[in-house]
């Protein structure tokens, strides 16, 4: 039986849903476990800072719930008294990763600038969580710091004459393209770090290639160092700058 500083007496569910009304503070209720007292006690934030350690030294994918728990010196249902399942440690993964966005005043002489400034701190932050932004990917939003990025953009959209519709619609197109952007970059690196080279060619190889294709690809031969031209994040930025200037 878990309760919080309040005296009312709650199950994850209730305090999953406490937290998309509220900026919640650490939620440091102790587990009652049989046996050694842990060190550390359980709480989300030990949770949430554990899942990030684990996704930055193997991945995303090396994320579950078991993994957690035997990082952690406990027992997978120790997890579940602090969060619903994987789905909800996700939200609140992202969430938390979205909590260090800083959200410009929205400017009309800017707006463009600001929504690229915005998603490139997106981008730069999945980075640093290889493949976490599938998660992203696969869940509505529903963190009030996952929304407060969406509102954030919202503004500078309304702020720039974008129609709210439209205005709508772009932030999923951008978010979209961020979230697919980390995670094409960590599949990459994780092939890359892979005994198949295979799937991994270098730019000076792809041209190679496009070079010995037969005569039915005369695009493709022809203009092979303009298909594999850019550096770093050149074509990050040139399709969010498409998305944006298209609006």
């Amino acid at each position: 039986m878990f309760v919080h500083s309040y005296g009312g007496v709650v199950n994850p569910r209730e305090r999953r849903a406490a937290r998309h009304q509220q900026v919640p503070s650490d939620d440091a209720l102790p587990v009652t476990r049989k046996g050694p007292r842990r060190q550390q006690p359980i709480t989300v934030d030990l949770l949430v800072r554990t899942a990030f350690e684990i996704i930055a030294r193997d991945g995303y994918e090396a994320l579950s719930m078991r993994r957690l728990a035997t990082v952690l010196d406990t027992g997978p249902a120790s997890l579940y008294a602090h969060v619903v399942n994987k789905r909800d440690l996700d939200d609140l993964l992202i969430g938390r990763l979205c909590a260090d966005i800083e959200l410009p005043e929205p400017d009309p002489e800017r707006w463009r600038d600001q929504i690229m400034d915005v998603c490139t701190q997106l981008r730069d932050q999945y980075r640093k969580y290889p493949g976490l932004s599938r998660a992203a990917m696969a869940a509505a939003p529903t963190n009030l710091e996952t929304l407060r990025v969406s509102e954030g953009l919202f503004a500078i959209l309304l702020a720039g004459g974008v129609a709210p519709q439209t205005a709508a619609w772009a932030i999923d197109a951008v978010e979209l393209y961020v979230d697919a952007y980390c995670l094409e970059i960590a599949e990459y690196e994780r092939q890359r770090g892979s005994d198949d080279d295979n799937w991994v060619v270098s730019r000076e190889e792809l041209l190679r290639r496009f070079a010995a294709l037969p005569d039915g690809f005369p695009h493709m031969k022809r203009y092979a160092a303009e298909i594999t031209s850019g550096e770093g994040d050149d074509r990050f930025d040139f399709t969010l700058r498409l998305i944006i200037n298209g609006l």
